[in-house]
């Protein structure tokens, strides 16, 4: 399979996706996958196929939720921060299930819109809690938020694991797992920066065969695709033009050469 190569344009692949090489799942089942999601809802949103397809070759796949999903509604009162983070991993759960997910997952319960950044005062702690859990699990593939991602919460996600991992390597040197990233806010036109800073390759995964049960998925997630929440006029919600960028019949990855 040739893989396109693309480094400075983001307009290249968001503008143009099809243009990126398909793949087929065969080219990530293995035995253990984990998908590490910035807040509850971006795993559905940006590997939700991926999971979905894994899962029906029986692979094991873990999900990590960093943020505790509290900032989507701030200023509600019938959903106050406790019972929205109840709220948002109660959907992240169905959603999973939807997707043939048996394990749930677990909930690191960050404090959303602050993921610790590397000048926070609580990163060691944040990445400590990540290592161990990657210890447990050692996945042999990891999709993460794309680095660049507009979203802080996305780019400092990527920075925990990928601390995290480097401090792992020290304890096993030979562990050396895939990362494939994936991107959320990107698809914004309006947010989408620039790729202008190592090479990388991006390709597509074809997920046409369970598009119908992503789209379940992510209409599990019903605080953030309705009006569910309706005491919170400036409470965040996925538009429906954002929303088709995640019904497409594939999914867009980005890795290191």
């Amino acid at each position: 399979m040739i893989a396109m190569n693309f480094t400075v344009d983001s307009q290249f692949s968001f503008s143009n996706p099809t243009k990126l090489p398909l793949r087929s799942v065969d080219t990530i089942a293995t035995s253990s996958v984990l998908v590490v999601a910035p807040h509850p809802d971006d795993e559905t949103l940006g590997c939700g196929g991926a999971i979905s397809l894994l899962r029906s070759l029986g692979c094991a796949v873990h999900v990590l939720v960093v943020s505790d999903g509290t900032l989507s509604h701030p200023r509600s009162v019938k959903y106050p921060a406790p019972c929205l983070r109840i709220l948002r991993e109660t959907e992240t759960l169905s959603a999973l299930s939807i997707l043939g997910m048996k394990r749930t997952a677990t909930f690191l319960r960050l404090q959303d819109g602050s993921v610790p950044i590397l000048e926070s005062p609580r990163l060691q702690e944040a990445i400590d809690r990540c290592r161990m859990f990657l210890q447990i699990v050692m996945p042999a593939i990891i999709f993460l938020p794309w680095r660049f991602d507009p979203h802080p919460d996305h780019r400092a996600t990527w920075q925990l694991i990928h601390t995290a991992l480097i401090d792992l390597k020290q304890l096993n040197p030979d562990y050396a797992p895939r990362l494939i990233e994936y991107p959320i806010w990107d698809w914004d036109a309006e947010q989408r920066g620039n790729f202008g800073w190592e090479q990388m390759i991006g390709w597509r995964l074809d997920i046409s065969t369970v598009v119908e049960m992503k789209l379940k998925a992510i209409a599990a997630y019903r605080s953030q695709t309705t009006d569910l929440i309706d005491d919170d006029l400036e409470g965040f919600r996925l538009t429906p033009k954002m929303l088709e960028n995640f019904a497409q019949p594939w999914e867009l990855y980005l890795e290191e050469i």
